[in-house]
């Protein structure tokens, strides 16, 4: 094995002790800086992503995606550019009955730790992620029992029919983690035990993590031997970075950023994110649907695409936009609505609270806009921006009469019914806006019962025009991606729509 390049000393920053707990190196097999994996594989990639680590790496939380955008982690079946699953740990699969599939475990793959991947492992996997708490949003819409049939096989039955399981199962908070990674009984330790082409070597709490090329990978190994990541939330600072080559890749450029870096280093394309108001329904003034329906007239979306967003993102319609392509053709009218409260009535209310996070660079300037829009329609609005990390737990629990965040709707199954029952209904795992309304949580469960495609896009848009009526959500604007690299000198970088991935095995220098 050749010898590995040294590498500068990186100043440490003081941890709390359950950020110090992160610091875990991993031995890896063989892997190096300087061994070469294909076209410019001994240059290792540098690489920036806007959130940190907000559950110290838990694949049952937003991390699960962050690692599945670095490549670490895999689940039994993985989705195509058209949301539709396809085989990745699981060799093929098939359904037995409405509530039961077998899924045929791929032979070729190991853990990063050395040991072998079987049934037994799926399953130790996907019971700890169903007997999670928080549930990961994935689930919040059904229940998963798997056994082991056999060394390679293994059963998955739903409490109720599920047409969606093998797209379900592609989601990164169900990824499939070797038996060391359960040990500490509090916390699930991803960290050299999982399958994916890198290795997440270590994670210096908020700072940075390092990755490893995984060279005994099934799918072959990566052109990169790894990448050292910095978690950098603001968006200039990362978009500086790409500027002066600190960084090879930059996710998530600030739309004010991009005509600066010009066409060369910035990749704009469409996506599934929609950026929405969460009103909260559930106490405060926004329980009231009346002050929720006078909100909802006070915005203006167009002025934040013409302001905030430079025309680099699209007046939202629904809650589902133009990454969701059939959607706007079955839309129909909002149902249930409430109408507006009077001025004078608004005028006589408490002071809202109005959060949001400056990871997404664009949402602060955009909560300064909507603070206007509901303040002359008579609304006191207090606004508080920190990091996302230091927001979700409160948002989560109804601490904030209002929130805006950009919501990628296809993130968790690649089919919106498991967003809207995650973010909308009494039991959704994701619940900000507190919505707990009998005709949304029914319209939401038509939808979700139904196997074939068609007739389950049309009840989904049904729930959507229940869940705009409620007013529950106001949505602002459909995002557009802006990811940062230099298409001269970086190959393989992944635009996904969905979100899954960003670096890959084919992700390189040169």
């Amino acid at each position: 094995m050749p010898t590995p390049r040294p590498r500068p000393h990186r100043r440490r920053v003081a941890l709390p002790l359950a950020a110090a707990a992160l610091l875990v190196p991993v031995a890896t097999a063989c892997t190096s800086s300087t061994d070469s994996g294909g076209s410019g594989g001994d240059q290792r990639l540098k690489v920036a992503m806007a959130f940190p680590p907000a559950q110290a790496m838990s694949p049952y939380g937003d991390d699960a995606v962050t690692l599945s955008r670095l490549a670490v982690v895999e689940g039994l079946t993985r989705l195509d550019r058209n949301g539709e699953a396809e085989p990745a740990l699981a060799a093929s699969w098939k359904r037995d009955g409405d509530r039961a599939w077998e899924f045929t475990v791929r032979e070729d793959a190991v853990f990063q730790d050395g040991t072998k991947l079987d049934a037994a492992a799926v399953v130790r996997s996907l019971t700890a992620a169903q007997k999670a708490s928080p549930k990961p949003r994935v689930l919040s819409d059904t229940t998963l029992t798997a056994t082991a049939e056999d060394a390679g096989t293994v059963r998955i039955t739903t409490k109720d029919a599920d047409p969606l399981l093998p797209q379900r199962l592609a989601n990164p908070s169900l990824s499939i983690l070797s038996a060391a990674a359960y040990k500490d009984g509090s916390k699930v330790n991803p960290a050299g035990h999982a399958t994916g082409p890198f290795t997440l070597a270590e994670v210096n709490g908020a700072v940075s993590a390092t990755l490893e090329r995984n060279d005994t990978y099934w799918g072959g190994r990566a052109k990169a031997p790894g990448a050292d990541v910095k978690f950098v939330a603001d968006g200039t600072a990362r978009a500086n970075a790409l500027r002066t080559k600190d960084v090879d890749v930059a996710e998530y450029v600030p739309i004010s950023q991009a005509s600066l870096l010009g066409d060369g280093l910035v990749h704009e394309f469409p996506s599934a994110r929609t950026n929405g108001l969460s009103l909260n329904t559930g106490r405060g003034v926004f329980a009231d649907p009346a002050m929720r329906a006078a909100a909802r007239e006070a915005i203006d979306p167009q002025a934040l695409v013409d302001g905030v967003y430079e025309g680099r993102a699209d007046t939202a319609q629904g809650l589902l936009g133009p990454g969701v392509p059939w959607a706007a053709g079955l839309r129909t009218a909002p149902t249930g609505r409430t109408k507006a409260a009077a001025p004078a009535e608004v005028a006589g209310t408490r002071q809202i609270v109005l959060a949001t996070y400056t990871n997404r660079p664009e949402l602060p300037e955009v909560a300064t806009v909507v603070q206007q829009q509901l303040e002359k329609r008579g609304f006191t609005v207090e606004q508080v921006v920190r990091d996302y990390a230091q927001l979700e737990a409160d948002a989560l629990a109804g601490k904030y009469d209002a929130f805006i965040q950009a919501r990628n709707t296809l993130l968790d199954t690649a089919d919106p019914v498991s967003y809207l029952a995650s973010d909308f209904t009494c039991d959704g795992s994701f619940n900000i806006t507190q919505l707990c309304a009998k005709p949304v949580d029914a319209a939401v469960g038509r939808a979700a019962a139904l196997a074939d495609t068609d007739a389950r896009h049309r009840a989904g848009m049904t729930a959507e025009a229940a869940i705009l009526g409620s007013d529950a959500l106001v949505p602002l604007v459909h995002e557009r991606f802006v990811q940062g690299y230099d298409d001269t000198r970086v190959q393989g970088v992944a635009l996904d729509p969905m979100e899954r991935t960003l670096i890959t095995a084919d992700t390189r220098i040169g």
